[in-house]
């Protein structure tokens, strides 16, 4: 059965692939080897979706099977590849920056600070130790001891924060804690890469100076969120497209004057999002960022397998890179859950955040090909952190995969050994999924929603108004929300993403009041199947134009179907009544109490 399956794989990837391989001169061009990446990553994800395994395993396959040193060299032009990618890593940081929450980090507390800044120097530490058993020291001018300590002491964004996000575990404690310490630790390779070039005679003055350009980068950037961009945010809120467009274009001007200041792109991306990541308008950003991150992301994941060597070609350096590999894993323990623990986080938190970070990270790789350029370390030392770094990236897959199981039996055996479970601080909670905390979610803001709400505010028994949270792309109702006391969320609808990130997956009823002829991009059935996956035990209220429609509706799981026609139609069917057969006094009495309700009545959107 494997053996079929594999003469199928070869079939599906050889037929286009060679058609592509043949097109171009002098080689792959870059359509070509994008075309060729993007083919061989669909199949293997395809297979990979079949037998139920991580994709990013898939990616690293596809990488490897056409790549020059173990596969059949149908890209043997890694540079086009490798640019394409490193704008999906721009986009993949621009992301991580949206995500994270000062506020959420500041609640974090000592914990993160901590753990975050004690980690890389501890695992540095024990690195040094450990290594210098296994026989690496400081011989005829080169510094392997000191490259392995560093480079196993990081931790891969990427690969972490792209399995947490899928996993939707980003915005938990343990989540929060996990990018954390993500970014002390960029912090910590910036400063491993100032020191770099001067290794030998290290240069304070030009730490200091890369220290500088780092704190001016943040403050033009904090600058230009406060005085500019809510200026130029609130002209284009209604439209999302250009939200889109403003969003990545502060992006990459902030990467191209990070590279001006003699820092990484990545790190002005980084920047870009944290500087917006407070802005109402970040949810809708994330949502519509993901797709075209994805893109560029799988072909950084491609690029990377193609980048593995051939093991059997070194078999003694794949040996040591499984012992450094099991060496990070067991780090992360020792470097990262004894911090997290005497600060009370209990075994879960503390023991999840040490799985998510037990990969090795990109930025070693970048500082062991720099080091390796520089003469301070072997070609052997290099292949042997690119072997850990694929290993530990396969493992860290399934180990985030399954850590709250992981973690369970860990923590059991950790109770086992009569080590209390501290258990987390009342400030500190570690909720499975960030939720609104409201019963009612209305998706979509107009007239009907508008009158609804005021029905709401006008009837003083009612106690939906602290029930309810909206989300719509029209900031222009949600000051005049938020002062009625409504909460108000900036969110394209038509993105379940932008529904996860929104937070109503606890609530009891969702209601869409906007026809399908209005919707862009998604109708009340697509809602109702994305409600259905987001929230499976939340009611269901939408709304249709025509009766079977309507049918579909209830058929596909709505519990009610607004048909405004319909219910205008009974409403004016009594007016008709009255009209036709009532006194001239009740008529009378009709008309000025409707010109007195309207003329009181505030609507949102009239």
């Amino acid at each position: 059965m494997i053996k079929k399956l594999l003469v199928l794989l070869v079939s599906a990837l050889v037929l286009p692939l060679t058609t592509f391989a043949g097109g171009g001169e002098g080689g792959s061009t870059l359509v070509t080897s994008v075309g060729i990446s993007i083919i061989a990553a669909t199949v293997l994800a395809f297979l990979a979706h079949f037998f139920k395994q991580p994709l990013l395993l898939a990616y690293l396959a596809a990488g490897a099977l056409i790549g020059p040193l173990i596969g059949f060299g149908w890209v043997d032009n890694q540079t086009d590849i490798e640019t394409i990618s490193h704008i999906g890593l721009i986009l993949l940081l621009f992301l991580i920056g949206l995500e994270i929450d000062i506020k959420k980090l500041a609640d974090s507390g000592p914990s993160l600070i901590s753990a975050g800044a004690g980690q890389f120097l501890i695992n540095t530490l024990i690195g040094l130790g450990f290594f210098s058993l296994a026989g690496f020291c400081f011989l005829g001018g080169t510094y392997d001891l000191l490259y392995l300590a560093v480079c196993t002491s990081l931790s891969s964004t990427a690969i972490a924060v792209k399995l947490l996000y899928s996993k939707f575990e980003l915005d938990t404690l343990a989540g929060r804690l996990t990018l954390g310490v993500l970014v002390f630790q960029d912090i910590w390779a910036i400063l491993v890469l100032g020191i770099q070039p001067d290794l030998a005679n290290p240069n304070l003055l030009a730490i200091l100076a890369s220290l500088l350009k780092g704190v001016l980068l943040v403050i033009i950037a904090l600058a230009a969120s406060k005085y500019l961009l809510p200026v130029l945010f609130k002209r284009i809120g209604k439209n999302p497209e250009m939200i889109l467009v403003a969003s990545l274009g502060w992006c990459f001007s902030l990467c191209g004057l990070s590279v001006q200041l003699g820092m990484s792109a990545e790190m002005g991306a980084l920047i870009a999002g944290v500087s917006i990541s407070t802005f109402p308008y970040n949810l809708d950003v994330i949502a519509k960022v993901i797709n075209i991150r994805d893109f560029f992301v799988t072909l950084f994941f491609v690029a990377l397998g193609m980048q593995i060597p051939n093991p059997a070609e070194q078999p003694a350096l794949l040996g040591m890179a499984f012992i450094t590999a099991g060496f990070l894993v067991a780090s992360r323990f020792l470097s990262v859950y004894p911090v997290l623990y005497l600060f009370k986080n209990g075994h879960r938190v503390s023991l999840l955040t040490s799985l998510n970070l037990a990969q090795l990270s990109e930025f070693s790789l970048v500082i062991a090909s720099l080091g390796f350029a520089a003469g301070h370390i072997s070609r052997e030392l290099l292949t042997l952190i690119m072997f850990t770094f694929v290993i530990t990236s396969v493992g860290s897959t399934y180990l985030i995969q399954w850590n709250q199981t992981v973690q369970a039996v860990l923590a059991k055996g950790l109770l086992a050994a009569g080590l209390k479970d501290a258990g987390t601080t009342a400030s500190e909670s570690d909720p499975d999924e960030e939720n609104t905390g409201k019963d009612v979610a209305l998706l979509g803001f107009f007239r009907v929603a508008s009158s609804l709400i005021r029905e709401i505010m006008d009837d003083p028994s009612s106690e939906l108004k602290d029930k309810v949270v909206v989300v719509d792309f029209n900031p222009e109702v949600h000051n005049t929300l938020h002062s009625l006391g409504i909460k108000a969320i900036y969110g394209d609808i038509s993105h379940l993403d932008t529904l996860h990130h929104a937070g109503i997956h606890e609530a009891k009823l969702v209601i869409s009041t906007i026809p399908d002829n209005i919707l862009v991009g998604t109708d009340n059935l697509k809602m109702i199947r994305a409600i259905r996956s987001l929230c499976p035990h939340a009611r269901i209220i939408v709304t249709a134009e025509s009766a079977p429609r309507a049918l579909k509706m209830y058929q596909e799981g709505a519990d009610y179907v607004f048909l405004p026609r319909i219910l205008a139609a009974e409403h004016l069917k009594s007016r008709m009544d009255l009209m036709t057969s009532g006194s001239e006094s009740d008529i009378t009495a009709l008309r000025e109490n409707e010109i007195a309700r309207l003329s009181v009545r505030q609507e949102i959107i009239s």
